[in-house]
């Protein structure tokens, strides 16, 4: 039977979760509506947040968007979660840690405390627009799904090579504003993992340090990397940020975008901000239907040798002046 016409009431929730503040809602308005209006799929949307502030804030701009009730969305303070860190956490002090830092790392470590064992977690970036009728991929059984970019995110220096220190192993190309993964990740090692990262000191407050993490979960657990035709990275090029600089509106530089193939874009960085004045001068292809799936592609390997590589050419095109002239 046919995506659209097979009766959504026979499909099981898909599970999603959010990890947002109030202060994303200009932008995350929009994706949680997109999300909501174009997932063929029902869905069971937990938004994890930070104070109880926060948790009302949102929960009036949910109840503003009049979501379908085939979904299911709740919203969940950090307080709430704490508890539960407390009960389930147990002799793993590196994901309390973890959990008070910046708090993105807490899309890493939530999630798990809020999903049974075995199920799945769609783990779902604030800042994506999703402008087609569509499904999500299968959940794999084991490994992780995440999206692609060019060339990486990984970063503070100091923690990548002492993640290399530690002989870890860590995938080229991540971008972690969608995963997929199931709760059976084994919490000793990850735990072990931070405290690798931390080299005996405290993590850098900042929000790549998740990056790291996904990296090397990634090439320990396997899966691979969603098609970025479908699941598609906004990408800070060197011609985009030379438009930038020459006051180039980036509404304009969202219309070459091909959102007509996509099932989902991450607006990573500035792009974000402009999806919603996208919207409103109508710029916007109308949705389409893209319910097919595809396989996920195998995961690269960034070797010490590569990245090192590459933080030479950093070096050098820093010396040269190009991130004053160009900043990220």
């Amino acid at each position: 039977m046919d995506s659209m016409t097979q009766d959504i009431t026979t499909l099981a929730r898909r599970k999603a979760y959010c990890v947002m503040g109030a202060g994303s809602l200009p932008y995350a308005r929009l994706s949680i509506q997109s999300l909501c209006a174009n997932s063929i799929d029902p869905l069971d949307l937990k938004i994890i947040t930070d104070g109880e502030s926060d948790k009302t804030k949102i929960v009036d701009a949910v109840t503003e968007l009049g979501i379908e009730t085939r979904h299911q969305v709740s919203v969940h303070s950090k307080a709430e979660l704490d508890v539960l860190a407390t009960a389930q956490y147990v002799n793993l002090p590196e994901l309390h840690r973890l959990r008070s830092g910046h708090p993105c790392w807490r899309k890493i470590t939530d999630p798990l405390l809020l999903a049974e064992d075995g199920e799945e977690i769609l783990l779902l970036d604030p800042d994506l627009y999703f402008p087609n009728r569509f499904r999500f991929e299968p959940t794999p059984s084991t490994g992780v799904l995440l999206m692609w970019q060019r060339p990486h995110c990984l970063l503070p220096h100091e923690s990548v090579m002492n993640a290399y220190g530690g002989k870890l192993r860590l995938a080229h190309h991540v971008d972690i504003g969608v995963g997929q993964l199931r709760r059976n990740l084994d919490m000793q090692w990850m735990n072990d993992l931070v405290a690798t990262l931390r080299g005996g000191g405290e993590l850098p407050r900042k929000m790549h340090i998740e990056a790291i993490i996904w990296s090397a979960v990634a090439l320990r657990e396997g899966g691979g990397y969603l098609d970025p035709t479908h699941w598609h990275c906004w990408a800070n090029s060197q011609w985009k940020r030379a438009a930038l600089k020459m006051r180039v509106a980036g509404v304009r530089l969202l219309r070459g975008e091909p959102f007509s193939d996509m099932k989902c874009f991450h607006g990573g960085g500035p792009a974000k901000w402009w999806i919603p004045d996208f919207m409103k001068e109508g710029f916007m292809p109308a949705p389409r239907l893209l319910d097919e799936h595809v396989a996920p592609r195998a995961f690269e390997e960034l070797t010490q040798s590569e990245y090192l590589a590459g933080q030479r050419w950093r070096a050098l095109a820093r010396k040269l002046g190009y991130y004053a002239i160009f900043k990220s």
